[in-house]
């Protein structure tokens, strides 16, 4: 971090890109296409003396930003990506809101917080394939989801399967069943494309309580675990590490998880440690011995849940499959 001298804030939307870079405030509104990419390169080497000097600060901001971080990665500009809630957190009270001031925010965000920026780094193009498929399938089955608990609904109220009402929506699920498994086919085939991913997936596969959901969100959400060094950083973003809740003498709170996290890998990690409760004799020897005691169930299974996070690093980090422990004989 040291060589750098100016920061980027970008603000993505939809249509357009703000730029502003920090601390001159020169700020340019481009389009969010090719062209206005080609424009910001131009302006910037208007204001700065070398690309490789700056680093473009951005928003997570889901497939709006897709275009333009395959642009950076091409020019070799780079960029870091961080959440909106840091941002608003560290810039104090504010008042009023607009794309530039937004795009200047995040620019001084980045300049204040340079030692905690992270560069990104480019996928593999078997990484980034199996991450749009995952997403797609995660689309389709919550849209599936939804019509079977509009169909189960329309059957309570006595509607038969032939009515066109409900023949409808049991149509478009069956078509949803059929897309979703051929889903399925093709992120297996992208995971045998590539051998690092391959790996991966046999060793996640390999613990108890994780299938082939679990172990792809995994791989997608952490980057093929380059994202996060270690599984309490991962527990942390998904939304299942405890932390202290005390202050001074008045407060003397339980530990508790924070809301805000990663909600769709938290329930996939909560139904990879109960079907681990149901298939690890170790696992249920644990979980059945501290609930006898007394201890409350959602957080004995909030600790199942670390446990297995943790033997997904593990096993990553060896590179040897799990082992299943047997429990001796009293």
């Amino acid at each position: 971090m040291e060589k750098v001298l100016q920061f980027v804030g970008a603000d993505l939307s939809k249509k357009t890109i703000d730029l502003v870079i920090h601390p001159t405030k020169n700020h340019l509104c481009i389009e969010n296409t090719t062209d206005g990419f080609k424009q910001m390169i131009k302006w910037l080497r208007k204001s700065v003396t070398v690309l490789s000097d700056i680093i473009l600060v951005m928003e997570h901001t889901g497939l709006y930003s897709y275009c333009f971080e395959k642009f950076l990665f091409e020019k070799g500009i780079p960029f870091s990506k961080v959440t909106a809630a840091d941002i608003k957190f560290s810039s104090g009270v504010t008042r009023g809101k607009s794309d530039k001031v937004d795009a200047a925010r995040i620019a001084k965000y980045g300049a204040e917080k340079s030692d905690r920026l992270k560069i990104q780094t480019q996928m593999s193009q078997a990484l980034e394939a199996l991450k749009m498929l995952n997403t797609s399938r995660d689309h389709l089955v919550r849209t599936r989801a939804g019509l079977k608990t509009s169909a189960e609904e329309f059957r309570n109220m006595g509607m038969s399967d032939r009515e066109p009402a409900l023949r409808a929506q049991l149509k478009v699920i069956k078509s949803l069943d059929k897309e979703i498994k051929l889903l399925d086919c093709q992120i297996q085939l992208t995971i045998n494309e590539e051998n690092e991913l391959k790996k991966t997936y046999c060793l996640l596969t390999s613990i108890p309580g994780v299938g082939a959901v679990v172990a792809t969100n995994v791989i997608v959400k952490s980057e093929n675990f380059k994202r996060f060094s270690n599984s309490r950083k991962f527990a942390c973003y998904s939304g299942i590490a405890p932390f202290e809740h005390t202050s001074g003498t008045s407060i003397r709170g339980r530990t508790r998880v924070n809301h805000m996290a990663d909600k769709s890998m938290k329930t996939l990690l909560d139904l990879a440690a109960k079907t681990a409760i149901r298939c690890d004799p170790e696992i249920r020897t644990f979980y059945e011995k501290r609930t006898a005691l007394g201890k409350p169930k959602m957080s004995t299974l909030n600790i199942v849940r670390n446990k297995v996070a943790g033997r997904m690093f593990a096993v990553v980090k060896r590179q040897t499959p799990y082992v299943i422990r047997l429990i001796e004989a009293a």
